[in-house]
């Protein structure tokens, strides 16, 4: 067998976090970079600093402060316990919050770029048509920056499949609950099982490959367009 059971269930687990993260970030990262885009507001920036963290900081401290804020003692423990929710750490739903706030600039920098080049002439004129702002935004914005959502997409699934860092430290190495790919073949090298760690590996290499290849098609399909 290429893959040995656990491998299989870990890829899965990842494809769900993933999946799961990429869709919620084009809910909360689309509006999020049309409102940078076109506040005037003194937030603008200390937000944008915010979204932008997770490029310069290093995955275990964000983790480390992730796993302080969701546990029995932080902010965001008291409230899911105070709700019913239970704790979010070494969780599923840790593993989606956490890949969240990690992976949100991958979506928000490429569509933020794209609404701040699109200008106000194509909103002006919908707007002479008597387009409500919430028609403008789903019917001018949006498709003009289709390449750039595609972009976003693109990316976040893809960085969120290569998480190491920020998982372990928020979600912990269980199998079947929060043990991803890149912590099992962490595990498999750690086991001196290379092989298993090769075949693994060759695999996120060619998803990472063939996902960069398809983006690249994409744009440049968008460009020649």
């Amino acid at each position: 067998m290429l893959l040995t059971p656990s491998d299989l269930q870990a890829l899965a687990l990842t494809l769900r976090v993933a999946g799961l993260t990429t869709l919620l970030l084009l809910v909360i990262g689309v509006p999020l970079a049309w409102w940078l885009a076109r506040t005037r507001s003194a937030w603008r920036h200390p937000v944008g600093a915010l979204v932008t963290i997770p490029f310069v900081l290093p995955p275990s401290v964000l983790g480390f402060y992730l796993l302080v804020a969701m546990g029995p003692n932080g902010p965001v423990g008291q409230w899911t316990q105070a709700m019913g929710l239970g704790l979010l750490t070494f969780s599923f739903g840790g593993l989606v919050a956490a890949s969240l706030l990690y992976s949100l600039p991958f979506m928000v920098q490429p569509v933020l770029a794209a609404m701040q080049q699109l200008g106000d002439r194509p909103l002006e004129a919908a707007a002479s048509l008597r387009a409500s702002q919430v028609d403008r935004f789903f019917t001018v914005v949006l498709p003009l920056c289709r390449p750039a959502l595609i972009t976003g997409t693109v990316m976040s699934f893809a960085h969120t499949v290569g998480e190491f860092g920020v998982v372990l430290m928020v979600g912990g190495n269980i199998p079947g609950v929060t043990r991803v790919v890149s912590l099992q073949i962490y595990d498999h090298v750690e086991a001196l099982e290379y092989g298993d760690a090769h075949r693994l590996a060759a695999v996120m290499l060619v998803f990472a490959f063939a996902a960069l290849l398809s983006l690249q098609w994409v744009n440049r399909r968008n460009h020649r367009a």
